[in-house]
């Protein structure tokens, strides 16, 4: 599939709709992913559920959503009205879980272009671990969503040594493209308390610190699998970290944790990506992906 532009929304962090529609229309962006998305409804976490961190934020969500059935009928309408190309990411517990939230999202419009699959969950059937920790449960989910008929994006973890692997299995169960990375598993402790910060005890760190992480993980994957689209999210707050994950191997990135701050950071960093490319006579995207490795082979 072709995108306007490389830069869209992380799942998680700018609603099931179109809340961010009025600090950055929507449809100006290459995409919109929105918050992942169960076939039934979750209250997720106990709160607190955000913790700052010095370089980003901590949180325990838990991936609370109205079920998709819901959003369709609730938040899709007016999210197709603002002209955005809509990805919606769908997640489970286990692999029919999936299967039945992929089912629904089948009766969606043709604005939802691609469906986000959100490996990074616990995995009941198989034990308590994330199923992007295992390439054959990883890519037994991505078999079982392609009942959505339309193209998948695997969200990998970039917390397992095995992540090529990983991402090779899912491509070749049939995803599209691979969103690497999530959040990495974190804890913040209350010196007062001496109990943990956030409700759910750990949590999950996002944010500037765990940039240097998804460039390794991009870098890495891209190297084994050139031909894969990969789209790059982690610590994106400016133009600049943009361009390092393209450079990485990615075709597009997300911006997540800076639109808390800033509801306005996906527009600001397309705006800053752009300008970035016209002084260094950039032409096209394409042409920027996975220089690095290029260079790498040259030198």
């Amino acid at each position: 599939m072709r995108l306007p532009n490389p830069v869209m929304t992380a799942s998680g962090t700018a609603g099931h709709g179109a809340e961010l529609d009025r600090y950055v229309p929507l449809a100006t962006l290459g995409a919109h992913v929105v918050k992942s998305l169960a076939a039934f409804a979750w209250q997720g976490n106990p709160s607190p559920r955000l913790h700052p961190t010095p370089l980003g934020m901590l949180n325990s969500v838990g991936l609370q959503g109205p079920g998709v059935a819901a959003w369709l009928a609730d938040d899709l309408p007016a999210l197709e009205r603002t002209g955005a190309r809509i990805v919606a990411s769908i997640w489970g517990r286990t692999v029919s879980e999936f299967r039945s939230a992929a089912e629904l999202i089948a009766g969606a419009g043709p604005a939802v272009v691609a469906v986000e699959v959100n490996l990074s969950c616990p995995n009941l059937e198989g034990g308590r671990h994330l199923f992007a920790y295992s390439p054959r449960d990883s890519a037994e989910v991505v078999a079982a969503a392609a009942a959505c008929g339309r193209p998948l994006w695997a969200k990998l973890s970039a917390a397992t040594d095995r992540l090529v692997e990983v991402a090779a299995a899912a491509a070749d169960a049939g995803a599209e493209a691979l969103t690497l990375i999530n959040t990495v598993p974190g804890l913040a402790i209350d010196l007062d308390t001496r109990l943990p910060v956030l409700g759910a005890g750990g949590g999950a760190l996002s944010g500037p610190a765990i940039h240097p992480v998804a460039v390794r993980a991009v870098f890495d994957v891209h190297a084994a699998l050139a031909d894969m689209a990969i789209v790059g999210v982690g610590g994106v707050t400016r133009g600049v970290d943009a361009v390092e994950l393209i450079l990485a191997g990615a075709s597009a990135v997300q911006v997540g944790t800076a639109t808390f701050a800033d509801p306005r950071a996906a527009g600001r960093v397309l705006a800053e990506l752009t300008q970035w490319c016209r002084s260094a006579g950039v032409d096209r995207i394409a042409d920027l992906r996975g220089n690095v490795h290029r260079r790498q082979v040259q030198t």
